[in-house]
């Protein structure tokens, strides 16, 4: 009797250097801290034959165009080291993000519109292998308050076929241990205060519950006689947050709202330089206040929506 594992699985990741061609991941190299995995091997558009005969029943479908669909999330802390891009960011930038390393300092990624990079996904699923081309996808951020912060990723790829294969050996030290969300680690949301260089200046602390952003790529596949691709098209951040607010606060900002009055988004997590991520947002929108309650205490949530200010830099993600 087979004895196949579900957590016996390694992924893979590397961006392509040609669009869809494989660039060959290593364990060594490559390798991805994951978990809470799913992936779709062959989402097939099917076609039913449906032919009309003498007789009742149905007929096979044929199996036609079709795509891979691969689901992980990974956790969201810096490299180690000021400068060296983290383990995340690869598959961040295959989700429509540019990066920027400055040396000795910080690693800024921010959203792209032309030239989005595609990565190469191996899927070892004890014993069996699903490779996956061309892929391009979307990513949540997930930073609540008694959390592990996550990046959610979710990939279309060309499909690359499964064959069987063993489980490589993988190398997983550039993935570092993270810090919960907790008041200890974590700063409060930081409303108008300015970036610059990896810091936020000015501004207004409140506390809250956490943040949590979609970027919400459209990715499509597009199957093309001779040039099949998944392409990303469109973005649409948005989040939610829960704030504590005197009632003076919480009638300020619902003028906020009715004036679709935009203001700046900032949290930094983490203690030590090189382990630590900044999320800001200089261009959100608050949007369907709600009433919370968290252990009978009242607090006031908010949808939120990142907008650009000149374009491509609606969100930014560094590693510091």
């Amino acid at each position: 009797m087979a004895n196949r594992l579900v957590r016996k699985t390694a992924i893979l990741l590397k961006l392509e250097t040609t669009y869809g061609v494989d660039p060959t991941p290593t364990g060594a190299a490559n390798a991805q801290a994951v978990s809470n995995l799913r992936i779709n091997p062959l989402n097939a558009q099917n076609v039913n034959r449906d032919l009309i005969r003498d007789y009742l029943g149905s007929s096979e479908e044929l199996v036609g165009t079709a795509y891979v669909e691969m689901d992980f999330e990974v956790e969201l802390q810096g490299s180690g080291s000021l400068g060296v891009a983290p383990a995340w960011g690869a598959a961040l930038r295959a989700c429509g993000f540019g990066e920027v390393i400055t040396a000795s300092a910080r690693v800024d990624y921010t959203p792209v519109t032309d030239s989005i990079e595609s990565a190469t996904i191996y899927w070892y699923d004890d014993g069996v292998l699903h490779k996956g081309f061309g892929g391009r996808g979307s990513v949540e951020v997930s930073a609540g308050v008694g959390e592990i912060p996550k990046l959610k990723f979710k990939f279309i790829l060309l499909d690359g076929g499964i064959s069987t294969a063993t489980n490589p050996s993988t190398t997983l030290t550039g993935w570092k241990q993270p810090k919960v969300i907790t008041d200890g680690n974590t700063g409060d949301l930081i409303f108008g205060g300015t970036y610059s260089a990896g810091a936020i200046t000015g501004g207004t602390p409140y506390p809250s519950r956490g943040l949590s952003l979609n970027v919400a790529n459209a990715v499509n596949f597009t199957p093309l006689l001779g040039g099949e691709t998944v392409d990303l098209t469109q973005r649409d951040i948005t989040g939610s947050i829960q704030l504590d607010l005197t009632a003076a606060q919480e009638v300020a900002f619902m003028a906020a709202v009715k004036a679709n009055t935009l203001n700046t988004l900032s949290v930094l997590h983490g203690l030590t330089d090189g382990y630590k991520v900044l999320v800001h947002a200089p261009s959100f929108q608050m949007v369907s206040p709600s009433k919370e309650e968290v252990n009978a205490k009242r607090l006031i949530g908010y949808s939120i929506r990142c907008v650009p200010v000149s374009g491509n830099d609606e969100l930014r993600i560094v590693s510091l």
